[in-house]
This record gives C-alpha cells, structure tokens and sequence, in this order.
C-alpha cells in the first residue's frame, strides 16, 4: 500500500520551498469555510418567538446537548468550556459526516490533523486549570500524593495527549480504508452498509474526543473543586458546632 492511499498529507496540490498545500489543508478549510457559512446563516437572524425556525431549533437542541454532557462530566457550569469543547465536537462531527461526499478525505484521517487537535487539548488543560484555581494550586497537583510523582504525573500528561491524536487518526484512518476495500471488492452492496457505518464511527469519534477532552480540563480545574469542598465542609462542621453550642 502507498503512503498516500494511508494520509492525505501526502497528496499534494502545490508547492513551494518548505511550503506545501495538501489535501489535509484543503479539506481543513473547506470545513472551517461550511462551518462558519453554517453559523452565519443559523444565527443571522435568531429569535426569542415561537415556535423556532426549524435551524435555530436544531442549535439550539445541540447546545443544550453538549452543555448536559459538559455538565455531567465536570459537574460545574457548562458555559466556561462550551465554546473549546462544543468547537472540538463540531468541527470533528463535520469533518467525518462529510465522507460521504465523492472526492473528499477527512482531514481527522491525518495524524497531523489528530496531533493538533490533541495540541489544542493539551494545552487547554492547564490553560483551564490555572484560570479556574490559580497557578500555584494547579502545580501543586503534579506532586501529589508526593513529590516523588512529579515526572509520573508528567508523563501522564504527555501520554494522554498522544493517545487522543493516535485514537482519532486510527479508528477514522482504518473506516476510510475498510470502505475502500469493500468498495473495490463488492462495488454494489457494501459501499451503502459500509458508509451508514462510517457516519455512525464518525460521530461516536467525535462524541468520545470531546468527552475525552473534557474529562482532561475537569482534571485540570480539580484543585479549585476540592477547595471549594472544603471550605463547604468546614462551614458545615462550623454550623453544627455552632448549634451544638447553642442547644447546650
């Protein structure tokens, strides 16, 4: 097998010096282009009346989606993390339900694509944690239980973030290639089974790295949950002395 029937990075369109347009760049902003057609037209002319148009409607309900899985997963407000999160899931989404177009590979079948998005992650993480707690509280979560976990907790960080990129590019890298074969092999029958199960991989890829994504940042932020915790603790033990004293 080539290399290029593996990435899309290696089919390129044109070149110059170290610069190369590829079809994992031009598929990258065909769907930040569709994105932010979409949003415009949805969100040109929103409105509190009833009933909703039919397309407000339907951002609306996946807004509110997201938000419960955000909220279910952190357990703190959703509105913090709904625009990197929600943004990670859509542009994902419509990267993979975009297969079924002839002539199109998804960016997400390109490690380089899967790297940056894990990049982005990685990067949010401490980015939440340090505005949520503070620095010094954040850093403080690398030694625990003990200093002695500093390089571990180092290496988990590093890890998880090449295993979110290494996830997404196999398992969408693999459906495109498992489609091709039937494709080639039964050019009738599978191709139609073969592509509802692609859309159905595709959005389970994307359900599972933003959920993935967020269980990072909620990691992240835990020094101020644990904070707060405790001073819910000390304030109910102060409350129960209190009264304590009181009664007697």
């Amino acid at each position: 097998m080539d290399i290029k029937d593996i990435t899309p990075d290696q089919i390129v369109f044109w070149e110059w010096g170290f610069v190369h347009l590829n079809l994992t760049i031009i598929a990258t902003w065909a769907v930040m282009a569709l994105m932010v057609l979409g949003a415009w037209l949805i969100t040109r002319r929103l409105s509190s009346d009833l009933p909703l148009p039919r397309w407000e409607n339907l951002l609306e309900i996946l807004v509110q989606g997201m938000e419960n899985e955000i909220r279910q997963v952190s357990r703190q407000p959703p509105r913090p993390y709904i625009p990197f999160v929600g943004t990670l899931f859509l542009f994902i989404l419509v990267s993979n339900i975009l297969n079924v177009v002839p002539g199109y590979v998804a960016p997400t079948a390109s490690l380089s694509t899967t790297a940056g998005l894990a990049i982005c992650v990685f990067v949010a993480v401490p980015g939440y944690g340090i505005r949520s707690s503070g620095l010094k509280e954040y850093l403080k979560q690398y030694v625990k239980p003990t200093v002695i976990m500093l390089p571990f907790n180092v290496m988990g960080e590093l890890s998880r973030t090449l295993a979110l990129a290494v996830r997404l590019f196999g398992n969408m890298m693999s459906g495109s290639k498992i489609v091709a074969i039937l494709l080639a092999l039964t050019p009738i029958l599978f191709p139609v089974v073969m592509n509802a199960l692609g859309l159905l991989t595709g959005v389970i890829q994307a359900y599972i790295f933003a959920i993935l994504a967020m269980v990072y940042i909620a990691s992240g932020t835990r020094a101020r949950q644990e904070r707060e915790q405790k001073q819910a603790d000390s304030a109910g033990e102060k409350g129960e002395q209190d009264q304590w004293k009181e009664s007697h």
